[in-house]
């Protein structure tokens, strides 16, 4: 809240250098901050008395906006990439797959491996768990196993997120 906004009798003031000024009546923490061509901001609302300080409120919501801005450049947004295998999956197939998912995981992204099971193969699903496993033994220097291998419905899934530096 600024200048008028604030409906608090008295006030903590802090002045424009972050000086204390003590506690004031509101009417004349805003004189002051009139008298300084500032505004008067309430800084911490729910202390007793309200904390309010004398600055230039367009400045200092500029430089909010900034700081915002260069925290949102700077954070890394983590995606969920998938790798399907299948129960009866070849050496060469398993490794194109493998290096799939060692390039995400170098990426920073988590991978989803799952391993689909059609027809009668939903009986042997320990073979499609025996493939996760092999998939999360093989990248372990990666990563960390977030979800084991759990079976859902017609298909057994993990999850493996990145090791943090």
């Amino acid at each position: 809240m600024v200048n008028e906004e604030i409906r608090a009798r008295e006030v903590r003031l802090i002045g424009a250098d972050g000086e204390q000024l003590g506690i004031k009546p509101i009417r004349e923490a805003l004189q002051i901050a009139y008298d300084a061509n500032l505004d008067l901001v309430n800084v911490a609302p729910t202390a007793k008395p309200p904390v309010c300080r004398i600055m230039d409120y367009g400045k200092y919501r500029y430089e909010m906006q900034k700081k915002e801005k260069e925290a949102r450049k700077n954070q890394k947004i983590v995606d969920l990439k998938e790798v399907r295998f299948s129960a009866t999956i070849e050496e060469h197939d398993f490794q194109t797959k493998l290096r799939n998912v060692t390039k995400f995981l170098k990426d920073g992204d988590k991978v989803k491996c799952s391993v689909r099971f059609r027809g009668r193969e939903i009986t042997h699903a320990s073979i499609g768990q025996k493939v996760l496993e092999r998939v999360a033994k093989e990248s372990e220097e990666l990563c960390v196993v977030e979800r084991k291998p759990k079976l859902e419905g017609r298909s057994m899934i993990m999850i493996l997120s990145p090791k943090p530096q």
